[in-house]
Formats: C-alpha cells, sequence, structure tokens
C-alpha cells in the first residue's frame, strides 16, 4: 500500500477501472493502431452547429445558465422527444440539461438509492452502471441476455433475480456493447413485472435514433409507465457531439428535482456553448442526423458480412454502431483476444483528416468483443 493509499475511500479503491479506457490508452501508446472500442462516431458535428457555438460566444454567452439548462434547450428538448417517443414533458421541471448521459445516470443513481437498494443491470452493458451504483452505495445486480435472444432482456430472466431490495431496473437499448434492440412486444412483456415490483426503470436511450429496422419505441410511452421511468438521451451519439457534453434526463417532477438538487451543487450546468449548440442541432440537425444513420446502416452490413467471413459468429446488431462477435472458436478470454488484435495483428483503421468532408472517415465502426 502506497503512502497516501489509506486515505482513499474503500468503496472507490475497490472498483476496477474501465476495461475499455484501458485499452485506449494502450492504443495511444501503439503507433499505427486506432482504436475502435470507445463509443464515438467518426463524423464531425456539422458545421451549423459548431457556427452556433461560435456566434454565441461573438454574442458574448458565456456565463451560467439555469441549473436546469436553457429555456429553449429544453423547449426544444420536449418537442423533440414527443416527436420520437410520442411522450410529452414539461421543459419547465421535467427536463434537465446535464454533462452527457452520464451525468445523468449519476444523478438519478444518487437521488434514488438507500444503501443496500439493488440496481438490476442486464448484462453485457455499458461500464458505468455498475461502478454508479456501487458509488452511490447501491447493489448492481446483474442479469443476463443471451445471443440467441439477440441480447434482448427475457420478462422469465428478470423474474429471477428481482428481490424485495429492487428498486431500479435498468434498460439501455439500443444497446452498447450488442447492438440489440427491444421490440414493443418485448416491452410490453416487462411492463406488468416492472409495476408489480414498484420499479423505477432508467432508460437509456443515447443510440436510439441509430435503430435500423423500424423506430426505436420507449418504455416510457406505454400506460402507466411515464412516471416511473427517467429517459435519459443526449447529443452525442446521433448527432456526433461526444466532445460537446449535452445530455438530459426526462421524468416525474419529484425525481427531477432531485437530480437537480445534487446537480446544483456539484455542477451546477452545463457549459452554456454546448448548449447554444445543441438547440441549433435540434432544431435544424435532423437531416444531417439522418445520413449519418444510412451511413452507419451501410457500415454495418460490411462488418457484418465481414466478421462471419473471416469465421466469427455474430449475431446481426439491429441498433447502435457496433458488431459484437463471438470469439469461442479462438479459445482465448477477451483480454487475451484483444491484446493479440493490438500487438500482433496491428489493426488498422483508416481515418481522414478532419480536414476531410464528413463521411469518409472510416469504412466501419464496429467494436472488439472486450
Amino acid at each position: 500500500m502506497s503512502t497516501m493509499d489509506k486515505y482513499i475511500s474503500n468503496v472507490i479503491r475497490d472498483i476496477p477501472p474501465s476495461g475499455i479506457r484501458k485499452f485506449f490508452d494502450l492504443v495511444v501508446q501503439t503507433q499505427g493502431v486506432i482504436s475502435l472500442g470507445v463509443g464515438e462516431p467518426d463524423f464531425v458535428t456539422p458545421w451549423h452547429v459548431r457556427e452556433a457555438c461560435f456566434y454565441s460566444l461573438e454574442r458574448g454567452y458565456t456565463m451560467y445558465t439555469s441549473n436546469h439548462g436553457l429555456p429553449e434547450l429544453r423547449e426544444e428538448i420536449a418537442a423533440y422527444e414527443k416527436r420520437k417517443i410520442g411522450v410529452e414533458y414539461s421543459p419547465v421541471d421535467e427536463i434537465l440539461v446535464t454533462v452527457g448521459v452520464s451525468e445523468a445516470v449519476d444523478l438519478a443513481f444518487r437521488a434514488l438509492l438507500e444503501p443496500g437498494d439493488e440496481v438490476l443491470v442486464p448484462e453485457p452493458c455499458y461500464v458505468c452502471y455498475g461502478p454508479g451504483t456501487t458509488m452511490a452505495f447501491g447493489t448492481a445486480v446483474p442479469v443476463p441476455t443471451y445471443d440467441e435472444d439477440e441480447y434482448r432482456l427475457r420478462p422469465d430472466v428478470l423474474e429471477k433475480y428481482i428481490t424485495p431490495k429492487s428498486k431500479i431496473l435498468i434498460l439501455a437499448y439500443p444497446n452498447n456493447p450488442t447492438g440489440g434492440i427491444m421490440h414493443k412486444e418485448d416491452l410490453q412483456a416487462l411492463v406488468d413485472i416492472i409495476k408489480k415490483n414498484d420499479l423505477i426503470v432508467i432508460s437509456d436511450e443515447i443510440y436510439s435514433e441509430l435503430t435500423y429496422n423500424g423506430r426505436h419505441v420507449s418504455i416510457a410511452s406505454f400506460p402507466g409507465m411515464r412516471d416511473r421511468t427517467l429517459v435519459m438521451d443526449g447529443l452525442s451519439k446521433a448527432f456526433a457531439m461526444t466532445g460537446w457534453r449535452v445530455g438530459y434526463a426526462c421524468g416525474h417532477p419529484d425525481i427531477i428535482g432531485a437530480m437537480t438538487k445534487i446537480h446544483q451543487y456539484t455542477i451546477m450546468c452545463a457549459p452554456i456553448m454546448g448548449q447554444m449548440a445543441a438547440v441549433e442541432a435540434l432544431r435544424h440537425g435532423e437531416a444531417e442526423m439522418r445520413k449519418m444513420v444510412d451511413d452507419y446502416n451501410h457500415r454495418r452490413k460490411i462488418i457484418l458480412s465481414g466478421l462471419r467471413e473471416i469465421g466469427l459468429s455474430c449475431f446481426e446488431p439491429r441498433g447502435a454502431f457496433y458488431c459484437f462477435p463471438s470469439i469461442a472458436n479462438s479459445g482465448m478470454n477477451s483480454e487475451d483476444f484483444c491484446e493479440k488484435l493490438l500487438f500482433e495483428e496491428k489493426l488498422q483503421w483508416y481515418r481522414e483528416t478532419l480536414s476531410e468532408p464528413a463521411g469518409k472517415a472510416s469504412s466501419g465502426a464496429a467494436t472488439p468483443p472486450v
């Protein structure tokens, strides 16, 4: 133990570092390799969105905003969610603008969890849900999903993991890293279970626009589910705005109010420049977003076909921008496989300079099975 390690909280000390970030750091130190492991579009944010930020700076928009976020941004979010999932939210007290969806999830955990409360986390999943639960003094309960089900959450499996301490169910569809989605009938099968067990749902819908077979369906749109669901979304993925760090949460005013209380004492507000850019993206950016989604769909088919041709079994991802191949026939675990891919095969992902037109940057957006 180092000299200062004794001062570190046991809760934080026992949380393992992110495996994805470990490989990201390795790639940065390795010549000629570009990581496919971080969930980031290779498109540059559309020019008119960047221009809106420039103009906001010229006009002197460099101050704090309301803790909830710019009123005009919350109005655009409300209109966008109504168009997308058919659910109405009040811009006044049912929408909170956050520093990315990750902050929204963290705020929800801290606002809702008492020590020992359980969070049901379907896996495979994004890396933050388990550690986020732990840091809020809750207990993450992994709930398995399976390749043969295309990684949809099955109601009979979910019920096996529910206990009297269960409080929150995470629904992150389209899914990172599998690309799985939940159809309307899949969600309908969960509704009665959620109500019977009085669960709150955190629906992470950051990839909702990247749905390739039909439209995304939110569980918040089902009767009786609006007030017990927190819809989390943002501009990062669909609008190619990862670095702007603009996310948001929509939900019942009591829960949004509790989250805002934490937000105002820790973050205060998302940066105004990003919020101004987000207003422009939501008002005028859907055409460019649709073009990016079409390109992702094209790449999806190429990468899926290529993985199968080289002998890696992979179900067809229906959403997000990931493929999740099985490496069972390699005889290696995921860490060994990815290290060999990195250091021995020098996996390349061609990217042109940022001066090239958006959309020409890469030929695929697959994710290694990390």
